[in-house]
């Protein structure tokens, strides 16, 4: 078998094997089944992000390879993500409760729900599995999947797997898994501080 191509991240600074080395392949191993223990690992993970007033806004609906629920997200999935997803051994819905219970308005909801979402990935990495968010999908269609429609709100599709050989992949597909990852410069992400020179005198 043909040793995986590694695209650990080129840093100005070293960080952690397990944020360096993760990125989002597409090529899953259609044969690999996710064990219940890594499953439960990586929902667990989610479970312990912070929330703003631990609110805990995120809920996921898991669908396992080989299932009606799995053909049901697969079809919900934009043609260019069904051409690889199908791969996965699981597919996992990532929602926002974007109001409580007590119909009170969760502003921080998405953003509470994205960090779930990125310590989900961060321990599958640990786990040796790999993770593909997605965001092209038909949200209603997807929403009607969940047994809370309209008390949230999908907000991406996670492939989760086992990774593959890039030479599984039709093109422009192929060609992606291959190439170099890159990332903004340091410097074009901070932003300098200040008064306002609109704000008035004190």
């Amino acid at each position: 078998m043909t040793p995986l191509i590694s695209k650990a991240a080129t840093t100005a600074e070293p960080l952690h094997p397990l944020l360096a080395e993760r990125w989002s392949p597409r090529a899953l191993d259609p044969r690999h089944d996710l064990a219940v223990e890594q499953l439960t690992a990586v929902l667990e993970a989610a479970r312990w992000a912070p929330s703003a007033s631990n609110t805990q806004p995120w809920r996921f609906a898991v669908a396992l390879r080989g299932r009606a629920e799995f053909a049901a997200v697969l079809d919900a999935l934009r043609p260019g993500n069904q051409a690889w997803a199908h791969g996965a051994s699981a597919l996992i819905v990532a929602a926002a409760e974007t109001v409580g219970p007590d119909g009170t308005s969760r502003p921080w909801a998405v953003y509470d729900t994205g960090q779930a979402v990125a310590h989900l990935s961060v321990q599958a990495q640990h786990e040796g599995l790999a993770v593909h968010q997605m965001g092209g999908f038909d949200r209603d269609g997807v929403a009607a999947l969940l047994a809370a429609p309209g008390v949230v709100t999908p907000l991406v599709v996670l492939a989760v797997g086992r990774r593959d050989d890039a030479v599984q992949l039709a093109e422009p597909f192929a060609s992606r898994e291959t190439a170099a990852r890159d990332r903004l410069p340091l410097d074009q992400l901070l932003l300098p501080l200040g008064a306002s020179p609109t704000a008035p005198a004190a």
